[in-house]
């Protein structure tokens, strides 16, 4: 899979992360009308279905492992930051074969991407810190 298909994965897992998080719909129908309404001809569509299934199923523990990290309670998050957080930390959590530096430089470009002009500072911060503290677990267990 190419870089730019992974990215696109990305983008549409956010945004499809989003809805979920603002309409409960559930993710078989969000996939279908994603397949529908966006042009996933460059896109790694299993990639996109396993982050958007992958967050949706693990959100309580997902949010668990970030919430040490925010300066709010998650329920006061941005809903576009808490969905980039979210699809991050699945990633850091589950999909080990992908490099710390990617998933970070991806979600910093998402928060860019997508949410409000000051977001990449504070998605890059808790991600910092919990990369931090994921990168010590890993150090002790050595």
């Amino acid at each position: 899979m190419k870089p730019a298909e992974r990215r696109r994965a990305r983008q549409f897992a956010v945004q499809a992360v989003y809805q979920w998080q603002i309409t409960q719909t559930g993710v078989t129908q969000i996939i279908e009308q994603f397949s529908v309404d966006q042009d996933m001809s460059k896109t790694d569509v299993p990639y996109f279905k396993e982050l958007l299934i992958g967050v949706v199923q693990n959100v309580e523990s997902l949010d668990t492992k970030l919430s040490p990290y925010l300066s709010r309670k998650i329920e006061d998050v941005d809903m576009v930051d808490i969905a980039v957080l979210r699809l991050a930390m699945f990633e850091l959590t589950y999909r080990t074969d992908v490099p710390h530096k990617v998933v970070l430089n991806e979600a910093i470009e998402l928060a860019k991407d997508f949410a409000t002009d000051e977001s990449y500072k504070f998605v890059n911060g808790v991600l910092d810190k919990a990369l931090r503290s994921l990168k010590l677990r890993e150090d002790v267990s050595k």
